[in-house]
């Protein structure tokens, strides 16, 4: 190698290590951060708890033809949701019915509807203990729902 070759030669390429050190440190903590608010629920945010001013236990059933009957506890038929209709409804309490077959309960224990005195609508397991917080999806589906609630001096 001549002595302009060795000139013209490339320096390895390494990289600095401070930026390596900052990312490090910015990583850490954002972890650390995040940590101390789940710790203390500083930053938490939710739908504060109210009291239930209606409420109906719904039992959703299947039926061979692929459509689905909603039921309150008695036993009285509510609704017949027919196939490919009433999405919003069969996928809400999908989501509920999954949670139950992978804690290997059944259906005997109704859904709770529930209107709540700050005026949301909520549906409940209490199987589970899961609630799907039904305005946070719109006012066309939790009006799918709130037609189930009971109307003052009505059912």
């Amino acid at each position: 190698m001549t002595h302009a070759e060795a000139r013209h030669r490339p320096a390895p390429a390494t990289m600095p290590r401070w930026p390596l050190y900052g990312m490090a440190a910015l990583a850490l903590s954002a972890l650390a951060i995040t940590g101390f608010a789940r710790g203390t629920g500083i930053g938490v945010t939710g739908v504060p708890e109210s009291p239930a001013v209606a409420a109906i236990d719904l039992v959703f059933a299947d039926r061979e033809d692929g459509s689905a009957t909603v039921s309150d506890a008695s036993g009285r038929l509510l609704a017949t949701l027919p196939v490919s209709t009433e999405g919003f409804v069969r996928g809400a309490t999908r989501a509920l019915v999954r949670d139950r077959k992978r804690l290997g309960l059944g259906p005997e224990i109704p859904f709770r509807l529930e209107r709540r005195a700050n005026g949301r609508l909520s549906l409940g397991d209490p199987a589970t203990g899961g609630r799907i917080e039904l305005d946070a999806f719109g006012p066309s589906n939790s009006g799918a729902f709130a037609r189930f609630l009971p109307t003052p001096g009505g059912r």
